[in-house]
């Protein structure tokens, strides 16, 4: 039986093409052993690093040129599961060739971003985002072993979620390349705030530094703010209800009035809701629309059309 058998087809759906073949076929799995690094000319270094939070652990193996720091080789064992040795796999990829400077800035977005099929789509889903984190961890772990320092030296910023070991560049990071709007898509993503959650919010078991529902409120509005600064419209699902009835205004003054008007009719929106993420418009005819025989089925399919092209395919249209 097959892992789409066993997985279901639906989940399967969920990894791209890269993923499913290195959890099958990882090209960097493997060690070095002393010997092979010393016919190198290279140093040998062997970091563990487990996460606490999913029981999984990997180690990495890198020959490192001594002289130039670059990383001439590196393999990886992975004791977890699939998507943490495809994520594995890709970090020992991404190291090879690079200096050990170099390296400690692949981040678990890196992982993930090299593992998709295509650029816009996710390489795996949501709840399995912290398999490429951990991924991330012993690079790092690598890195203090060669140099001789204790692993807190080299991280660049604050660890937010204690628990699953997540920084705050990576929730801020995940925010932005996934657009997400809760707390809640934040955990999936990166099991930060999934165990003790004195992260989440104020009024936890320990005072915070950093807190996910002020670290995605920022974020937020960081992204809103750099949208309007660069001339792009703010997409319609992030749009107070004020800005959503000037847009769909707008759509029919230029689309919509002038046609009616030539038949002697017109119309006027009276009420925008919201729910589930569809957005229901209700609109009123007026002058000859009111009483056209149309009004309820090809004139308001016209308009419901026009509106989902021009404003948001979610836009449920009725007559109020």
């Amino acid at each position: 039986m097959s892992k789409k058998d066993l997985l279901g087809g639906s989940l399967w759906e969920n990894y791209s093409h890269k993923v499913s073949s290195r959890m099958d076929n990882p090209v960097n799995r493997g060690e070095i052993t002393e010997d092979e690094a010393k016919a190198l000319g290279a140093k040998l270094v062997v970091a563990d690093w487990g996460a606490e939070s999913c029981g999984d652990a990997v180690r990495l193996f890198w020959a490192i040129d001594e002289k130039s720091g670059q990383i001439l080789r590196a393999k990886f064992k992975s004791f977890g599961c699939g998507t943490a040795i495809a994520s594995s796999d890709m970090m020992a990829e991404l190291c090879i060739g690079k200096t050990v400077d170099e390296a400690v800035k692949i981040t678990n977005i890196d992982v993930e971003a090299a593992l998709r099929d295509q650029p816009d789509i996710p390489a795996i889903p949501p709840q399995k985002m912290h398999c490429s984190v951990m991924a991330y961890d012993v690079i790092k772990q690598a890195a203090a072993v060669y140099k001789g320092v204790d692993r807190s030296t080299l991280d660049e910023d604050d660890i937010v979620c204690e628990c699953a070991r997540v920084r705050l560049s990576t929730i801020q990071d995940v925010i932005r390349i996934n657009n997400l709007t809760t707390v809640e898509e934040i955990t999936q993503y990166t099991k930060a705030g999934a165990f003790c959650k004195s992260c989440v919010r104020p009024g936890g078991h320990e005072k915070k530094k950093y807190y996910l529902v002020d670290i995605l409120r920022d974020t937020r509005a960081n992204m809103d703010r750099e949208k309007r600064e660069s001339g792009a419209p703010l997409p319609f699902a992030d749009m107070t209800v004020i800005q959503k009835h000037k847009r769909i205004e707008d759509v029919l003054d230029g689309k919509i009035r002038a046609a009616l008007s030539r038949d002697g009719g017109s119309v006027e929106v009276i009420d925008i809701s919201v729910e589930d993420g569809a957005v229901t418009v209700k609109i009123r005819y007026g002058g000859a629309c009111s009483g056209c025989a149309s009004a309820d089925t090809g004139t308001l399919q016209f308009i419901g059309e026009i509106l989902r092209t021009e404003v948001d395919p979610s836009i449920r249209l009725e007559r109020g």
